[in-house]
């Protein structure tokens, strides 16, 4: 019995440290990742070595805290988990770093600062904390601050609870720096980072008999620079860019962007693989990916009715979809994500494959994040897939994939060629090499 106990307890463990977010920081020095257990771990990245040219900073752990508890909601006799579904960080203003994190219910605003001196000397207080009697003072004594091991502090400053019945899937930063929306399957909210106890309803999709719903909202994102502009995505693939000078309720978009389907390639397969599970808007703002089950693709702000660019993810699933669909594995949710300069994108498969695709040079690369192949400073050998014929040495064929080992959750960041790869409970950090 004692056995069986120990390993259910070790596979909750293995389940808790799954990454469910990966979000770098808008200087690229620290990485936060969130997990299912509701924690955050950010890494920081250390100076560089002036000692050992070509050598960069490498991330180590800065700062781990738990970020959500389990709750449990007693009127709909439901459990709210802990997991941790996205992370995004404030622009810095001082000393100190904030960030947002969502479970399914509540967002938390998170104050990351460091503390390397302490008070002494206090007047009314001994150095062990117990209070002096005043009568006994004779002398006042101005406190002095003595340096001491730095100390990395997480304190919660804000909670935003309460304004979501559904499970909350995004939350986007304005470009305004005071404002950010949250968004849910059929409602989006806007809130003020100072205030708590109240948010805007700005899109609400709900219709008045539930039985009438055909889709649900799946990510929803900010412009980057305009600050009355953002974006969201549907399960039936359409993405609805809104501004909110129009109206105060935005249920009529300013542009609607839809694929049209060909009839062709139709089957029982077409609504759920075209569902859109993730959107990013380009650093530039002239630009907007979306991620579907099979492909990425970018679209222009200003041409609604077709993607400038279709890049393939892993095309040879399309033969699989059955076998996906009765694991589940269709309905996964990928993310993607753009580089610094918005020339290559990249986004995650299965096997711990992950592609990335050069715009300039039309070029893709199918890599693998694993142990075996991740010795430090080693480089990555490209993969490839075996589709049919006669398997070459090097290709894996589409039968021996591992459905299991899956990359869902990457970053890239701001400025330089390096990348976060989360693989199930293992975060990889890739950085291009130097010649």
């Amino acid at each position: 019995m004692g056995t069986l106990i120990d390993k259910l307890n070790n596979l909750n463990k293995e389940h808790a440290d799954i990454i469910s977010t990966v979000e770098f920081n808008y200087s690229g020095d620290l990485l936060a990742t969130g997990d299912k257990g509701g924690r955050v771990v950010i890494f920081q990245r250390e100076q560089e070595n002036k000692g050992r040219a070509h050598s960069r900073g490498e991330y180590n752990v800065y700062s781990t805290f738990q970020s959500h508890e389990p709750e449990f909601d007693y009127l709909k006799s439901l459990e709210i988990e802990e997991k941790i579904n996205k992370i995004r960080w404030l622009p810095q203003q001082n000393a100190a770093h904030f960030l947002l994190s969502t479970n399914d219910k509540t967002i938390k605003l998170w104050k990351i600062s460091e503390r390397d001196k302490r008070a002494e000397g206090y007047n009314l207080k001994d150095e062990d904390g117990r209070l002096r009697d005043p009568f006994r003072i004779t002398a006042l004594r101005v406190p002095i601050l003595k340096p001491m091991d730095l100390m990395v502090e997480a304190s919660p400053r804000r909670i935003f609870a309460n304004a979501h019945t559904y499970h909350i899937n995004s939350i986007s930063v304005n470009s305004d720096h005071e404002t950010y929306l949250s968004a849910d399957d059929l409602r989006i909210n806007l809130w003020h980072l100072e205030i708590t106890d109240r948010s805007f309803n700005i899109v609400d999709i709900k219709p008045a008999n539930m039985e009438e719903l055909t889709e649900v909202i799946t990510a929803a994102e900010f412009h980057p620079h305009q600050c009355n502009v953002f974006v969201y995505s549907s399960s039936k693939g359409t993405i609805r860019l809104c501004d909110m000078r129009s109206s105060a309720l935005c249920d009529r978009h300013a542009k609607f962007f839809e694929e049209p389907e060909d009839p062709s390639s139709r089957s029982f397969f077409s609504e759920i693989i075209s569902s859109i599970s993730d959107v990013k808007f380009s650093h530039s703002g002239r630009y907007m990916m979306t991620r579907d089950y099979l492909s990425v693709k970018v679209w222009d702000l200003n041409m609604e009715g077709r993607p400038v660019e279709t890049h393939q993810v892993h095309e040879y699933l399309r033969s699989k979809l059955c076998s996906l669909y009765e694991n589940d594995c269709i309905f996964d949710k990928f993310e993607c994500c753009w580089n610094g300069s918005d020339s290559a994108i990249m986004t995650g498969s299965y096997n711990n494959f992950f592609r990335m695709f050069d715009r300039n040079t039309r070029r893709d690369v199918t890599l693998e994040a694993s142990r075996e192949n991740s010795k430090p400073r080693a480089s990555l050998k490209p993969r490839k897939v075996c589709t049919g014929g006669k398997r070459k040495k090097d290709e894996i064929s589409v039968d021996s994939l591992d459905f299991n080992k899956k990359i869902l959750h990457t970053a890239w960041h701001p400025m330089e060629s390096i990348i976060a790869v989360a693989a199930t409970n293992n975060l990889y950090i890739f950085q291009d090499k130097i010649n």
